[in-house]
């Protein structure tokens, strides 16, 4: 057998190999897939995230209550870029976030922002848009997630309020809150470098909150002192 003929086997068995590899994952991916986004890519996307969060992170996630069908939001703490990761791995249905404009606008994530149905937030102007559209996603059955502490917040700053677009659109929809915790977070207070350092992370949920009103003060304190980890919200 010369040099060339030998190249040329190693080479097919490396592909075969890679072939056989990429068969084994996209199967991998398929089991693991539990919500349903409307598209095989995606999907599968879905299945791979959840292995990347029980395997990598060591995730573990209370179930959390979403009905199985109807408008619901979910309102989380926000320590890192790792946040939203855990949210879908955790939920058995689809997660559409409000995000802000400047990050939806990244060249390299837009794509897979549209295909998860996110909603860009200009938080400079034109925020109504986004109210608007995450009230009309409700209306058609979707589970809107949001971060009512705002941008990420770590432990040991200083406690912001929350803010109440959470308890207008739950109010105006006539939709539940259902509020999460994350927490273990190897990398909190980072974006990119939570989502590689590896976490012993954690997601605590708790049952749903109804809002009587945008100024529901009970609803308010019972979701910051579950956000906050300072009292757990009354069941």
């Amino acid at each position: 057998m010369n040099v060339s003929t030998a190249l040329w086997i190693a080479l097919c068995v490396f592909l075969l190999t890679l072939v056989w590899l990429a068969r084994k994952a996209i199967a991998a991916c398929r089991r693991e897939n539990v919500s349903d986004w409307g598209g095989v890519f995606v999907n599968l996307l879905d299945g791979l995230n959840r292995l990347f969060c029980r395997r990598y992170h060591r995730f573990k996630h209370d179930p959390v209550p979403l009905p199985q069908s109807g408008g619901a939001i979910v309102a989380c703490n926000h320590v890192s870029g790792l946040d939203p990761l855990l949210m879908v791995a955790a939920c058995h249905r689809p997660l559409r976030f409000l995000i802000a404009k400047e990050e939806y606008e990244r060249w390299w994530l837009r794509p897979l922002y549209r295909v998860m149905g996110c909603i860009p937030v200009d938080r400079t102007r034109n925020a109504e848009k986004a109210f608007y559209r995450a009230r009309q996603e409700l209306a058609k059955g979707e589970v809107i997630a949001i971060f009512p502490q705002g941008g990420i917040h770590h432990a040991s700053e200083p406690r912001k309020p929350l803010k109440r677009g959470v308890f207008m659109l739950a109010d105006m929809a006539k939709v539940p809150i259902f509020p999460l915790r994350v927490s273990g977070i190897t990398g909190a207070g980072q974006v990119l470098g939570a989502v590689w350092l590896r976490s012993d992370a954690r997601l605590e949920a708790n049952s749903a909150l109804t809002v009587n009103g945008p100024r529901d003060k009970e609803a308010l304190h019972r979701l910051e002192a579950f956000l906050t980890g300072t009292k757990d919200a009354e069941h």
